[in-house]
Order: structure tokens, then sequence, then C-alpha cells
């Protein structure tokens, strides 16, 4: 059976919010999985020496209205969250607690997680909001409230980055096709073509 594509991400990411809402149906009409990695970009950033996308000199203002364009253009719901960019340690850590418990709770988490950032405009980084969502899922909210404060936790998440960044991950989204990079929501017709060539 083909390898699963590897989705990088951030939860904070515009751009990693529109292509996690097609990656898995993607992928699954070619009979592939995805496995998902939030990475944080500010981590991967201090080692690329890149900056926000809204906060690059003359830049901020084009991505700020491409979001939102590309969310029309793809059909997907996007408000412009009014906090922007956000910490997003404890979403992601959570995912990945999640996905040790039960890699479907983990799923639906980050789809609830996206959307109540980038459709809802709740804040992210709080994380009251982190458990909420995934007791909303079915997670144990006390013992992962309790995960959230050890390290163990954090020393996944900080492994997670280091291992993206040694695969050439320098931004969300990034998908891996069989060791291929592809960054950048709008490369998905490329993944398509390559998932249904088998490279080009």
């Amino acid at each position: 059976m083909a390898e699963p594509l590897e989705f990088y991400f951030d939860f904070s990411s515009p751009y990693g919010y529109l292509a996690s809402e097609c990656i898995d149906e993607l992928a699954a009409k070619y009979g592939r999985k995805v496995r998902w990695r939030p990475v944080l970009l500010g981590v991967l950033f201090r080692e690329t020496g890149a900056v926000p996308l809204t906060q690059a000199p003359f830049k901020g203002g084009y991505f700020l209205r491409d979001f939102e364009r590309s969310a029309r253009f793809m059909g997907i719901p996007y408000a412009q969250p009014a906090n922007f960019p956000i910490a997003t340690q404890n979403a992601a850590r959570a995912y990945y607690w999640l996905h040790d418990q039960h890699h479907g709770m983990a799923r639906r988490f980050a789809y609830a997680a996206y959307r109540a950032y980038f459709v809802d405009g709740r804040d992210l980084s709080s994380v009251d909001l982190v458990l909420d969502l995934a007791a909303q899922q079915g997670a144990d909210r006390a013992a992962l409230a309790e995960a959230l404060a050890g390290q163990p936790l954090k020393d996944r998440l900080k492994a997670e980055c280091e291992a993206a960044l040694k695969k050439g991950v320098f931004g969300s989204p990034t998908v891996l096709v069989d060791g291929e990079i592809f960054f950048g929501a709008d490369r998905l017709p490329q993944v398509e073509r390559w998932l249904e060539t088998g490279g080009f």
C-alpha cells in the first residue's frame, strides 16, 4: 500500500486552514491516507529567517486580501481573525496527545480548532478553548489539561518541529508526497497531478 501523505501545518496559518479542508478528500481519491503533523511556524521561522506573511514589508495587505480571496475561490468559509497571528502550541500539543488516544478524535479536533479560529473568530491561543474543543470530541478534559502542563508533551512538539525542519519543511501548509515537497494551499492541484500520474 502506498505511503500516506504528510501534511504539515500551523493552526494559525490561513493557508493551512484552507488546505486542511481539502487534503483528506484529495488523498482519498487516490487511495491514500494523510498523516497530519502540526508544527509551530515560530520555530520554523527562527531557522529560516522568515516572518509572518502579514508582517512582511509591502506584502501584508496583499496576503490579508488573498486569504479571503483564496477561501472564496475554494468555496471555504473564512473570516479573518481580529487577533492574528496567535500562539498555537497548546492546540498542536493537544492534537498529538489526542492522536495517541484515537486518531479520529484528533482529526475532528483539528477541524474544530481551525474552524473555531478562522470561521468563528475564537481565541485558539486560549488553553480553555483548546480543552473545550477537545472535550467536545470526546476527550478527557482533565487528563488533557494535565498533559498540556507536563514536559513530555512539550518535548513531543519540539521533536516534531525539529523533524519537520530536517525534512525541508519551512512553512504552512507543506505536503510531502513520497518525499516530494509541495508548499502552499495553491499547490494542491500539483499534489493531485502527482498522485494521479505518479510524478511529473
